[in-house]
């Protein structure tokens, strides 16, 4: 049965009926649940949030938590203890926040690679520093002169640090996952930590691809699953030269877009999406 996405982010099928679970590419049910959080009784440890993190949470997250009405997929949660590198899909200005309160409510602590322009924005850039998030320049570095180096600190103090391994929005024109860069692959092969793919689908609705506008007085379903761990043994003690990072991004990227298609119920193009093939810019807006 093929399958199309359709403008207001719904899934249907060519005949117009609704997909449900059973009718998603890759096969079989994805085990949802539909309210609550993703690890009940899971708890935070003593001392672990900040003052800037409790703001975020008190303010920030119960209105995100109502806003979008997350529905959890799959099996997979993220580890509750230990580093690790997430990896998620990237097609809205406003995945930031899907993502982070999605690691959040899982009871632990977001951190990103993240726009140094928004460390400039008032009160909203004290609470990103606050918070431990890691400012990178648009030419990718870092204050330190290193894009990578706030993220490996974070690794080795044993925290999970959030990089999108596009690198910005996706400008595939119908939002499927584009090429990879290989930011993620390294963090997580140098600190010999999980790197895990992430997906998420449902955003689009809440804050459409470059606009401003927040919808913010309706529920929008976000439906968000968590990949197995990558298998990284082939690698490990390898020189982490170009054509090895290439190597774990294209898998990578791959299991996130499989991730995807198990939320969209459809099949991503047999091709990724490439700026530079499309006559593309890497950063600001291209529609």
């Amino acid at each position: 049965m093929a399958a199309r996405s359709h403008g207001d982010g719904s899934d249907r099928s060519d005949d117009g009926r609704a997909l449900n679970s059973s009718d998603r590419p890759g096969g079989g049910a994805l085990d949802t649940v539909t309210t609550g959080l993703p690890n009940p009784g899971r708890r935070w440890k003593r001392g672990e949030r900040n003052i800037a993190f409790r703001i975020t949470s008190v303010f920030v997250i119960p209105l995100f938590r109502w806003v979008s009405a997350y529905r959890w997929h799959g099996p997979n949660r993220l580890p509750e203890h230990g580093a690790f590198v997430l990896a998620p899909n990237h097609y809205t200005n406003i995945d930031p926040l899907v993502v982070g309160t999605a690691v959040w409510v899982s009871r632990r602590l977001p951190r990103f690679l993240a726009k140094a322009s928004i460390f400039r924005v008032p009160v909203v850039g004290r609470l990103m520093t606050g918070m431990g998030q890691i400012p990178v320049e648009r030419s990718g570095r870092t204050r330190l002169n290193d894009p990578l180096g706030g993220g490996r600190s974070l690794v080795e103090q044993g925290g999970a640090v959030i990089v999108y391994p596009e690198g910005t929005l996706t400008r595939d024109p119908a939002l499927w996952p584009m090429r990879g860069k290989t930011g993620a692959a390294r963090i997580a092969l140098e600190n010999d930590v999980p790197l895990i793919p992430m997906a998420h689908w449902g955003t689009q609705r809440i804050m459409p691809r470059y606009s401003k506008k927040l919808h913010l007085f309706r529920q929008a379903h976000v439906d968000v699953i968590v990949g197995e761990p990558m298998d990284l043994s082939a690698y490990r003690g390898k020189p982490l030269d170009q054509q090895l990072l290439a190597e774990v991004t294209a898998e990578l990227m791959a299991q996130i877009t499989a991730l995807v298609e198990q939320l969209r119920g459809e099949r991503a193009p047999e091709q990724r999406w490439d700026p530079s093939a499309n006559n593309q810019k890497e950063t600001g807006k291209f529609e």
